[in-house]
């Protein structure tokens, strides 16, 4: 009889990798960057992050068109206020004038509207942390290739649905949110079999900023492609562009190097070689107690939430604040609202190249994960605070508006990928699910939000944004204090001695 008896954590190499024998004697050698196997997997994945925020999105920017009561504002993404009822009245005339004769309108009323927003994200709140477990499972290029098609067919199907009634309309919105929420935790996944730990940050930098850039797009285009052809063809266009996305990530994305046919064999390597420390070679449960009792992953999802809060503010807000102080048409509240966002992905990426070159110079990972937080919550946060200020001045206003949003994304190397550093063997479910609880705000900010501006418009701006701080705040300091970026003694190897 076999009994298998464990010993304590151990700190030893282990002698596999991604389950595979790994060669302790060859030293990794570095592989060049952009040109390398593990660059297009990033890229790729950028590209999937941006399909499938575009598909989440376009209805924030659609829906102007697909109302048609002047007396129904504009429900801007999710939020739950009314705008002023000449800006109503302008941006509804605008849009009748172009779109009434080329695609259906509706008649919902802002509550309608609020529902139709929120549909889609209870499904991203609940199926991110189990997206990223299961691609541990059954593998990320399975499980995010299903959620791709899933979500590109159902954005295809949206004009379908809102035309045989609301019912199905809201139905296709949540079954989409839950493929998108699969879609974004499972790809998590990723990186803990391609990124070696001194290129986390630029790789996962790449690989989320396509997130801003399909906010950056959506809101530029999409208003454009509505007057044009009308509201349906931005859900045909970005469809289609997601089964594009669907066919690339099938053929060119693979869950380890291992598995990859193209991959060079020094690339190959030096990953494996990198990541020798942080896989085991036997599955082993969850110790899900330990997790739930562990202050660093706390801190970490907590920061997660503050930090998405204020994201989530600026993703919600920026065109309803433009056009609530400025009363500016749809055309230029788009073209507006979207500029932060094109300074966010650029930032986005920049900062993933900031921490890597931190870890460089020597700095240890816990002073990198925390310095880079700390620059993209505390200057986005003061600024928002500053806003209600500047108000009177419409170039200071966008200037701040476009810095505050832009400076953001410098967190993306920081505590959203702080889960590779304190459990990489649990990174995927980790990440996944601090995400999702992360991505809650995306339901309270606009309720929240909602109830400040529907009691008194200047004062209401004031008070939502003072309360934006203090919670990314509040979450910053947790981190600071409790986060850590050494593994933890609960996701180290647990050796098994069969007698």
């Amino acid at each position: 009889m076999a009994t298998m008896v464990e010993l304590s954590p151990t700190g030893e190499q282990n002698d596999y990798v991604l389950g595979k024998p790994a060669d302790k004697k060859t030293p990794p050698q570095r592989v060049p960057g952009l040109c390398s196997v593990r660059y297009g997997i990033a890229f790729i994945t950028h590209f999937c992050n941006f399909t499938l925020l575009a598909q989440n999105a376009i209805i924030s920017i659609t829906m102007v068109a697909m109302v048609n009561s002047t007396d129904h504002a504009p429900h801007l993404n999710g939020s739950s206020e009314e705008l002023p009822a000449g800006l109503n009245g302008a941006k509804h005339e605008e849009a009748s004038k172009h779109l009434s004769v080329k695609a259906p309108v509706y008649n919902w009323s802002p509550q309608t509207q609020g529902i139709i927003f929120s549909s889609v994200q209870y499904g991203m709140v609940l199926m991110q942390g189990p997206g990223g477990y299961l691609a541990g499972k059954i593998g990320t290029k399975k499980l995010v290739g299903i959620a791709l098609i899933g979500s590109s067919l159902l954005t295809l199907c949206i004009p379908l649905a809102a035309n045989l009634g609301l019912a199905y309309l809201l139905a296709t919105r949540a079954i989409q949110g839950l493929t998108q929420g699969t879609g974004y935790g499972g790809q998590l996944a990723l990186w803990q079999r391609w990124a070696p730990p001194n290129e986390r940050g630029r790789l996962c930098s790449i690989a989320l900023s396509g997130m801003i850039l399909g906010i950056f797009t959506v809101l530029l285009v999409g208003g454009i492609i509505s007057n044009s052809l009308g509201w349906p063809f931005v859900f045909y266009i970005f469809g289609g562009i997601g089964v594009v996305c669907w066919i690339l990530w099938l053929i060119l994305v693979y869950d380890d190097p291992v598995s990859h046919p193209w991959i060079s064999d020094p690339e190959k390597e030096y990953i494996l070689s990198s990541l020798d420390h942080q896989f085991r070679s036997e599955e082993q449960p969850l110790p899900i107690k330990a997790m739930l009792r562990s202050l660093p992953l706390w801190s970490m999802s907590l920061c997660s939430l503050t930090h998405q809060w204020l994201v989530n503010t600026f993703v919600i807000y920026t065109p309803t604040y433009i056009s609530s102080v400025f009363q500016v048409n749809i055309r230029d509240n788009g073209f507006l609202s979207s500029l932060p966002f094109l300074v966010a992905w650029t930032i986005g990426i920049l900062g993933g190249q900031l921490a890597d070159f931190l870890l460089s110079k020597n700095f240890s990972v816990v002073t990198v994960r925390k310095t880079v937080t700390t620059l993209g919550t505390i200057p986005p946060a003061t600024l928002v605070v500053a806003l209600p200020y500047v108000r009177s001045s419409f170039i200071t206003t966008v200037t701040f508006l476009t810095l505050a949003c832009g400076i953001c994304p410098l967190s993306q190397p920081g505590v959203y990928i702080n889960a590779l550093d304190i459990a990489p063997r649990y990174a995927s479910f980790l990440m996944g699910t601090s995400r999702g609880f992360a991505h809650s705000s995306a339901v309270l900010v606009p309720i929240v939000g909602g109830f400040f501006l529907n009691q008194d418009s200047e004062f209401g701006w004031r008070n939502f944004f003072f309360l934006s701080f203090a919670i990314s705040l509040f979450g910053l300091i947790l981190f600071l204090v409790f986060g850590k970026a050494d593994v933890q003694e609960w996701a180290k190897e647990r050796k098994v001695t069969r007698l």
